[in-house]
């Protein structure tokens, strides 16, 4: 994994915005080690921490293609987001198929016609 993929992760959530940064919120305060961090500013759709040396964490949540897109970003919190992500609800894409038309209607087996 090269250091962009680690300072910006991305994972799908069948959670609302809300409850992901509400779920930032809880799961990042109960760090009580060298990896914790404080909330420093709160938007409608993010959340940043400070951590060790000022370093930056940041959650954002929106909604996309009918899941929540939830976006983490730090440079040196990267193994505490991916463990946030695995807390969180996962989004599960279903599909539906329409039905087989016409064109999908099984041909006549060709040892039959030989």
């Amino acid at each position: 994994m090269n250091q962009t993929q680690r300072t910006l992760q991305e994972y799908r959530s069948a959670l609302t915005p809300a409850q992901v940064l509400a779920a930032a919120k809880k799961f990042f305060a109960s760090r009580p080690n060298i990896y914790a961090v404080f909330p420093d500013q709160e938007g409608p759709n993010h959340l940043s921490f400070r951590g060790q040396g000022t370093e930056e964490l940041l959650i954002a949540a929106i909604e996309r293609d009918g899941a929540t897109l939830v976006t983490g970003s730090s440079y040196l919190f990267d193994m505490q987001i991916a463990r946030f992500f695995t807390t969180l609800a996962p989004y599960a894409l279903t599909e539906n198929l329409l039905p087989p038309g016409p064109a999908a209607v099984q041909a006549p087996d060709r040892e039959a016609r030989a």
